[in-house]
């Protein structure tokens, strides 16, 4: 994926560029005065080179689930293989027992049949509320968010021994080049001899060219897309508008 970028901020502000953990991009920015109205405005071009999302092979011995990661992955892997939300364990095993997914099987067809499962059968309710549903909340109203259907399925593949990552980032659709689209969330997860693939318990695919991912973390609420502070009176009632628009241009 290559492409290029454009941040325009109002106030007066100095931007400063950083790269995390994980390698995502950070602004940080510093106001230099006082103002009634932030604008943020950014403009992103990139062009996809992966047409096939199912063009890989995984490794002989990680064909067939369950099996453990070589020594030498596993250190690097362990921080995605640490549950998020330890108290939910017993709602997600139970979730995966009713499922039948606990059970020797081939990796890629687990995954997919739990991926098509959250699609298949939980109510997609867009929230404006603030952060991620725990899973078992997830599980109890059968019904979430993009983030959160991306959460329980992370933390399922964590309880069967393999390594997860939430992606934050945006969708490619018919309808996305309108300025009604948002910021869409799934799940990557460690494949041996393929790497990190992505899946989408939103729609049960997975991720492909019309994904496009901005951010990865292994907590679900580590990459909001704008996050900060400022000082006010308090009987200030700020409003926020968001408009996001994901569009094809012409080749």
């Amino acid at each position: 994926m290559s492409g290029s970028a454009l941040l325009e901020i109002v106030p007066a502000h100095t931007v400063q560029w950083k790269r995390d953990v994980l390698d995502n991009s950070m602004a940080m920015v510093a106001f230099t005065e006082p103002a009634d109205r932030l604008h943020i405005a950014s403009s992103v071009v990139i062009q996809h080179y992966e047409d096939n999302p199912f063009d890989f092979l995984v490794d002989d011995y990680a064909v067939t689930h369950p099996f453990d990661y070589a020594q030498e992955d596993g250190i690097e892997l362990a921080p995605f293989q640490q549950v998020v939300y330890p108290g939910d364990q017993p709602a997600v095993e139970d979730w995966l027992d009713g499922l039948g997914l606990r059970r020797p099987m081939e990796t890629f067809t687990l995954l997919d049949q739990m991926n098509r499962a959250i699609a298949g059968g939980f109510q997609y309710q867009m929230r404006e509320e603030p952060g991620v549903q725990p899973p078992a909340q997830t599980l109890g109203c059968n019904s979430g968010s993009c983030r959160d259907f991306a959460a329980l399925f992370m933390e399922a593949c964590r309880h069967l021994g393999l390594a997860s990552r939430f992606v934050s980032g945006y969708l490619h659709t018919p309808g996305s080049d309108t300025g009604d689209a948002a910021t869409h969330a799934w799940a990557e997860v460690y494949l041996l001899g393929a790497g990190w693939k992505g899946f989408d318990p939103t729609s049960g695919e997975v991720a492909g060219n019309h994904h496009i991912a901005v951010a990865v973390a292994r907590h679900p609420e580590a990459v909001p897309p704008v996050a900060g502070s400022y000082l006010g009176r308090p009987d200030q009632h700020p409003s926020l508008s968001v408009a996001v628009r994901v569009s094809a241009l012409p080749a």
